[in-house]
């Protein structure tokens, strides 16, 4: 393994990037977890402890301008943006403040984040910016809207900086999953609960998207399915290789098995009619 990285991931007290703050860890690097809040620090911490490996465990609100400008006080050669929310339901009628949230922290948190990192990156002529995107980010599906146009404006924000970053010694890429069982779909099928009416709806009763969760909305709200949704281990693994890989492509998509489905999608779009 090569010489250990300074590593900042984002988002970690849970999914992918607690799974891959702890193995990056493992492997011997120097890896700041940064949680959302202060409860999710302390599972970090113990687990941590429990499975004996040094980690850096920080608050770090990427929507704070506080929690930011210590961040980047840190001297980092990767930066992982893995912090996320998403929403869930017919987009017109879902409340704009809702909306508003999930690209204060899928974009504009994350690129304030980003662009201190860049100018320490850029000055010292190298370091790595991986954003996770998704796969909602190359297609669009009904009832993710908000979700999927966070991740199309980080698509675009990520190809920017990939092409400016690049003369001044910085990689950008971005990581793609498709469904993965981390429990961030199911977080964001639940969160409809906080505003959606079935009684009063006029657009759907039944949300069945291509996340791999499927939402049955009754009086009661129903339930939240998710077994097409697959073992997150192989998306931990690419956070490894991205990580010691001084090389490779600037898209990461996984699982595999998506990428023929998700190109077709792209280019059936030029043939769609009103």
């Amino acid at each position: 393994m090569p010489d250990g990285k300074r590593i900042l991931i984002t988002g970690a007290g849970s999914g992918f990037g607690r799974s891959a703050s702890l193995r990056l860890a493992e492997r011997g690097h120097h890896v700041i977890a940064a949680t959302e809040n202060r409860p999710q620090m302390t599972g970090l911490i113990a687990e941590a402890k429990e499975r004996g490996v040094e980690l850096q465990v920080e608050n770090l609100d990427v929507t704070n301008e506080l929690h930011r400008r210590h961040a980047h006080t840190w001297d980092i050669d990767i930066l992982f943006n893995n912090a996320a929310i998403g929403e869930m339901g017919p987009l017109s009628e879902m409340p704009l403040d809702l909306i508003r949230k999930v690209f204060e922290v899928n974009v504009f948190g994350n690129l304030a984040l980003t662009q201190g990192f860049a100018r320490q990156m850029a000055e010292r002529g190298s370091g790595r910016i991986v954003w996770l995107s998704s796969i909602a980010g190359l297609t669009t599906n009904p009832y993710l809207a908000p979700y999927c146009a966070s991740k199309y404006a980080i698509e675009s924000i990520a190809q920017a900086l990939h092409d400016e970053l690049k003369p001044l010694g910085v990689q950008v890429a971005t990581i793609n999953p498709g469904p993965y069982q981390t429990g961030f779909n199911d977080r964001m099928g639940n969160s409809l609960r906080t505003w959606f009416d079935p009684g009063s709806s006029f657009s759907a009763e039944r949300f069945t998207t291509d996340l791999g969760v499927d939402v049955h909305l009754t009086d009661d709200y129903g339930e939240l399915t998710g077994e097409n949704q697959k073992d997150p281990e192989e998306i931990v693994e690419l956070f490894v290789r991205l990580a010691e890989d001084d090389s490779g492509l600037y898209r990461n998509f996984l699982p595999a098995d998506r990428i023929d489905e998700t190109k077709k999608q792209q280019a059936a779009v030029w043939d769609l009619r009103r």
